[in-house]
């Protein structure tokens, strides 16, 4: 039995599993991005629960990021139901309007909090070592 084999074995599996997991986190973005921008708060939401059932499978449940997520959604959830149907802002109420504003802030509070999280696990755009002190 050749023990070297099975190491690189290994290693090529973690490999193109990283590579996988950050090409889908690179088309669930886009489609966040998409998502936003055409003010779709339902898919947008959607979206950005597929990146942390991603990113918060290499959190520990009821670790700090865990319940910051929890919270974040907690506050969604309490502002009501998401809505995208509506044809704009001179259509509904004021305070329809406020809620959908809030909504919005919120979510991007959330889509802030999972880039930053991505990028902190080494996945995303920016990544710093926590070991070095960014000296040369």
């Amino acid at each position: 039995m050749d023990l070297n084999k099975d190491v690189d074995e290994e290693k090529i599996s973690r490999i193109n599993s990283a590579g996988i997991i950050n090409v889908t986190l690179e088309n669930l973005w886009r489609d966040v991005f998409i998502a936003m921008y055409k003010g779709n708060l339902v898919t947008w939401n959607r979206k950005l629960d597929a990146i942390w059932s991603i990113l918060g499978g290499d959190q520990k449940e009821g670790d700090s990021i865990d319940k910051a997520m929890n919270e974040l959604n907690l506050k969604i959830y309490e502002t009501g139901p998401l809505n995208h149907k509506k044809k704009g802002f001179g259509e509904i109420s004021e305070k329809e309007a406020e809620k959908i504003a809030l909504q919005y802030l919120l979510l991007n509070k959330k889509n802030l909090f999972l880039r930053r999280l991505q990028n902190k696990q080494g996945k995303g755009t920016a990544y710093q070592s926590e070991d070095t002190d960014d000296m040369d």
